[in-house]
């Protein structure tokens, strides 16, 4: 996972602890417009569309690939929706576990605002 890339091993494990496994098949929803949005998911495997509130398609993320993070900054609803267009496992962190893990190491924080300054579509939903 591209967000946890610069951590060591001792961190990796402590993240790992946190972490919650998520199966879902293909086309099935993931979130949608309006929903309450306090987990970050981070894609292990499979494909997931990101659709904007008409959905629409924006763009498709991959193995490595994480979203929902807008989530853990704002307290805002869902703005966007998610689909698996295969099956796919997802971990998720919830806002708190992601905080926590931020506090014990900022480079994740650092890694999270690099994301943000990149031109990317699913970026800047």
């Amino acid at each position: 996972m591209r967000l946890f890339s610069e951590l060591d091993l001792e961190v990796l494990l402590a993240v790992a602890e946190k972490l919650h496994e998520d199966e879902y098949d293909k086309d099935e929803k993931v979130f949608i417009p309006g929903q309450v949005a306090n987990r970050i998911y981070l894609i292990a495997s499979g494909t997931v569309q990101i659709q904007n509130e008409k959905m629409q398609p924006i763009c498709e993320l991959h193995g490595g690939d994480y979203f929902g993070d807008e989530s853990i900054f704002n307290d805002r609803a869902r703005g966007y929706a998610a689909t698996c267009k295969t099956d796919s496992l997802l971990l998720t962190l919830s806002r708190s576990h992601l905080l926590s893990i931020i506090s014990e190491c900022p480079s994740v924080a650092v890694t999270l605002l690099q994301s943000y300054s990149q031109i990317l579509p699913c970026r800047h939903l």
